[in-house]
């Protein structure tokens, strides 16, 4: 879904020029961060690569400490 930004949220996020605009939710009280596309999407990879990074040190210790199955077990399943 896509939404339009009033032009008062317009306003303020151009003001804001390059940073973060925060808004609050008044139903809600929750908080959001208004970003631009190339900035959401540069903080999506990094958080992919982080949790790619934490699974593969899981995996590892797993490994370590003798639990799991090895590739050929895994490759019968």
């Amino acid at each position: 879904m896509t939404a339009k930004l009033s032009k008062e949220l317009a306003a303020a996020l151009h003001a804001t020029g390059d940073r973060e605009l925060e808004v609050i939710d008044p139903d809600t009280e929750r908080t959001y961060f208004l970003v631009d596309r190339e900035t959401h999407l540069r903080a999506m990879e990094a958080l992919r690569r982080q949790q790619d990074r934490d699974a593969i040190a899981q995996g590892i210790a797993e490994m370590e400490a003798g639990e799991g199955i090895s590739v050929d077990e895994a490759r019968k399943l």
